[in-house]
């Protein structure tokens, strides 16, 4: 519907009627384009994103998956994910995402207070998140997650918790907890507002990790909380380094190709007007990853994790060898930011406070 002034994604202000049907039959051209990088698999999760996917409707979404299925084909227990803004969210629109295959809703409520959403430029008020929520557990949904943000501007830490306490009441699966940052070429980057000095925001995180662990959401992820069995297995398969084709506006797949030990990285065409042009492809851009970028591409995925990283993935996934990175690892082990066993390394509390820092390691 608009624009929100923290967001950098790929997303563009809804301007007249949206060529549901014209954009969906793109997709699937895009789809059949890329079906060579499937390469005997069957897929095992689909993530809708990007802007405002709950615009669409369940009929579009239920020809869509139908078509991926017979080009594909998907898993028994395949994972189908569509992320959903508040004020989108009609009575009954998310029984009709479910009867189309939709069988997880991740719902951007980013706050539950109403000064931090108009700061935010969001369009919905409290009442719309928790009528969502509701809508979420009647519409029977294997999961659904609730994203919420911390480090507000003017935020004080009881503002946060509270902001939690609310999130948690609502009962999700699934809880994605993370801090604003000031992305470039947005609008709080170039009218910054003002956020919570550092000791609130590390404040924040400590109450809130606990507050999450108390009422039985394990942090299994930097940003991702779970009720047992209910992590979120698209972004998992980003973490752990796996493969994802990417289809849409701005999309990004990455596929590793063993034959050729290569690991390849595609973009598609960003925005809408370009993506539909028939006269254009729908690939923006294509790079292999050099063998010096692998192991930070590696890391920079798996060190998200709260579990430990296979040496023998590193070596698979990445087509390198353990001395290729034994000097960084050693220095990430003396600095404590590194536990390291004969099979793997993990990630110590200290190493996820400055991860950047231990990432900074591998470039």
């Amino acid at each position: 519907m608009q624009k929100c002034p923290y967001c950098d994604f790929n997303s563009h202000g809804k301007k007249g009627d949206i060529p549901e049907a014209e954009y969906i039959q793109h997709l699937l051209h895009d789809i059949k384009a890329d079906l060579h990088y499937v390469q005997g698999r069957k897929l095992s999760s689909i993530f809708i994103g990007g802007g405002t996917p709950s615009l669409l409707s369940g009929e579009a979404y239920r020809y869509l998956l139908s078509e991926i299925k017979t080009l594909i084909g998907f898993e028994d227990d395949i994972e189908v994910t569509l992320e959903a803004n508040p004020g989108t969210v009609e009575t009954d629109k998310f029984k009709h995402y479910v009867a189309a295959g939709i069988n997880r809703i991740s719902i951007g409520v980013q706050s539950l207070q109403q000064d931090k959403l108009t700061q935010l430029g969001r369009i919905h008020g409290e009442q719309e998140a928790l009528n969502s929520a509701q809508e979420a557990h009647q519409a029977g949904l294997n999961s659904f997650n609730l994203d919420l943000m911390h480090g507000l501007p003017n935020q004080s830490v009881d503002d946060a918790m509270e902001d939690l306490k609310k999130a948690i009441a609502m009962s999700p699966p699934h809880l994605s907890w993370y801090q604003l940052t000031i992305e470039p070429n947005t609008q709080f980057a170039s009218k910054p507002p003002v956020l919570p000095e550092d000791e609130t925001l590390w404040e924040i995180q400590e109450r809130g990790q606990a507050l999450l662990a108390e009422h039985g959401y394990q942090q299994y992820e930097i940003s991702g909380y779970a009720k047992t069995e209910m992590q979120c297995r698209h972004n998992l398969n980003y973490w752990q380094f796996g493969d994802y084709i990417g289809i849409g506006c701005g999309a990004h797949g990455k596929i590793t190709l063993p034959e050729q030990q290569q690991i390849l990285r595609t973009v598609k065409v960003k925005h809408p007007r370009g993506y539909m042009d028939l006269s254009k492809p729908y690939l923006y851009e294509q790079w292999h990853v050099a063998n010096d970028d692998k192991p930070f591409e590696f890391f920079m995925n798996v060190f998200r994790l709260k579990a430990p990283a296979s040496k023998q993935q590193f070596v698979e996934y990445t087509g390198l060898q353990l001395s290729a990175i034994s000097q960084q690892i050693n220095t990430a082990v003396n600095k404590g930011l590194l536990e390291e066993t004969a099979d793997s390394w993990l990630v110590t509390n200290k190493g996820h406070r400055y991860l950047n820092d231990l990432l900074e390691l591998f470039v």
